[in-house]
């Protein structure tokens, strides 16, 4: 079994960045609300105790008991985390003269495997409205800071209420998983190694074989179903549960006359490259005569969900003997769906299915549902999945039909479909289609004069959208080549037969969003 490291998230900001850092040292990890319940067993190697907006001089504060987790396993607190420690053992915390906010000098007071191999002087991140001004007893300082006497702290064994045998016990008041604490994913690596004694076995070869097998009991004799989208969760998901479970999963990949050029048949090769159990649904002209007239967004983006789960639920019941459904849901999707402050009140429906009808009575089946989004990429690779699949820019489930402002019709998908072909292969030939997160064409609703050779013309504008970005929520636009734009609004022009004018987007998200619609 996999060992694994327990992150109890008090509704920091940065929890996430605590269980990429534990991850990036080869270190499986979960985030769980800190009120929620769990077992400790033998696979479980040390207790992380993340940050929070609250103070732990509050009311109604969030609270563990950090006592009986020593008694059995190693623990760290990050900032709050910290501060809980502290005024559990009977430590005190303050409100700090000023909310101390940014980049800090950590001095060394004392070495420890905690801080070992870390610089003095080594620059930390603060964040916090509070500070530990007094230690309990039996626990000593690592180091400092100068605003701060205690920014890093352990307990020493016979201190107040502890057994002499406890596992250690460790307080860090900065945050080592935010970028800006330079040495601060070493710290965490040395809590991790030397004091939790984790082997640092989980990599994408060691998820792909766990997996694998953990699919062939959860599923054993069924049939699973399973929507595909082409893009990249989805593919990988399907390919774990393929090499489970071979042809009895049963792919449904449907083309709704929005996709990018070609992209139907492109997708279709690469799942029988990968041997998978994949059927293509070519229903067009369905969605091309539901948005016949429609211009509005949110209406075409409803009536894409639902004839799309029209369409899927039509195709499932042919497979009677399916018992699960397979999705392509990714962490950040089960994380987002948990509050720390009780019962999620709202969970996220699956961005590839959307919310299929209460009539299909299946069971979940969901590989990925541990895995952040560079993580399944790194699986994807790992099992053989093409680089130019794996790596594919995000692309909106509506697809291009919220690139076409306006009414949709088959001809103005053939426009943008061929306008956003060259500019996409004009990015990955001039070498730029990874420095960018996302990039597409957009066809606009306004025509202009041009002249083409001795003749005058009337047509449509494109624009193309180009972005940088680490998750999408937030976003600047590409600054990419003028010889590059040049190149692509010409061959653009002078090969799209409908198309005589070429703008460049140069609006960031916030204000403007990344699509236009």
């Amino acid at each position: 079994m996999t060992e694994k490291i327990l992150i109890l998230d008090f509704g920091s900001q940065y929890t996430q960045l605590i269980a990429r850092a534990v991850r990036e040292a080869n270190v499986y990890c979960e985030i769980i609300p800190y009120h929620k319940s769990f077992t400790i067993d033998t696979t479980l190697k040390g207790i992380i105790l993340s940050g929070s907006p609250f103070s732990v001089n509050e009311e109604n504060a969030p609270a563990v008991d950090i006592l009986s987790f020593i008694n059995q396993l190693p623990v760290l607190g990050i900032c709050y985390g910290a501060q809980l420690t502290a005024k559990e053992f009977g430590g005190r915390v303050d409100k700090s003269n000023k909310r101390e906010y940014g980049r800090a000098k950590m001095k060394k007071i004392k070495e420890d495997v905690l801080i070992n191999d870390v610089n003095d002087d080594s620059q930390v991140w603060m964040s916090h409205s509070d500070s530990i001004v007094a230690l309990p007893e039996g626990f000593e300082i690592l180091a400092t800071t100068e605003s701060i006497p205690v920014a890093a702290f352990k307990k020493t064994n016979g201190g107040k209420q502890m057994r002499d045998d406890s596992h250690p016990l460790y307080g860090l008041q900065f945050h080592p998983e935010v970028y800006h604490s330079t040495e601060g994913k070493k710290i965490i690596k040395n809590f991790l190694v030397n004091i939790c004694g984790c082997k640092q076995e989980w990599t994408p070869a060691s998820f792909v074989h766990e997996t694998v097998e953990q699919l062939k009991k959860q599923i054993g004799d069924a049939h699973v179903i399973m929507a595909l989208s082409g893009g990249v969760d989805s593919t990988v998901a399907a390919t774990l549960i393929g090499k489970a479970i071979g042809k009895r999963l049963h792919g449904i990949f449907v083309d709704n006359g929005v996709l990018r050029k070609n992209e139907f048949e492109q997708v279709l090769e690469t799942y029988k490259q990968l041997d998978l159990n994949i059927t293509g649904i070519d229903a067009k002209q369905i969605f091309y005569d539901a948005l016949a007239g429609k211009t509005d967004p949110e209406e075409k983006r409803k009536i894409i969900g639902k004839l799309f789960i029209d369409v899927f639920d039509r195709e499932a019941k042919k497979i009677s003997e399916a018992k699960f459904l397979g999705q392509g849901t990714i962490y950040p999707d089960v994380i987002e769906s948990v509050s720390v402050h009780g019962p999620s009140q709202t969970i996220k429906s699956h961005h590839n299915v959307g919310g299929l009808p209460d009539t299909m009575k299946l069971s979940l089946v969901e590989p990925l549902r541990f895995l952040f989004k560079d993580e399944v990429r790194k699986v994807g690779l790992e099992l053989g999945i093409p680089k130019d699949m794996i790596n594919r820019h995000p692309f909106p489930g509506p697809g291009l039909a919220i690139r076409i402002l306006g009414d949709i019709t088959a001809d103005k998908v053939k426009l943008l479909q061929d306008a956003d072909d060259i500019y996409i292969k004009g990015l990955k030939q001039y070498s730029l289609y990874e420095k960018v997160w996302q990039a597409g064409t957009i066809l606009l609703p306004v025509k202009s004069v041009g002249v083409m050779g001795d003749e005058r013309t009337y047509e449509f504008t494109v624009a193309l959208r180009a972005v940088t970005s680490v998750d999408g929520m937030t976003a600047d636009w590409a600054h990419l080549p003028y010889d590059f734009l040049a190149h692509i609004s010409n061959e653009i022009i002078n090969n799209v037969r409908g198309i005589n004018r070429v703008v460049y987007d140069i609006s960031s998200k916030p204000p403007a969003t990344i699509e236009w619609e």
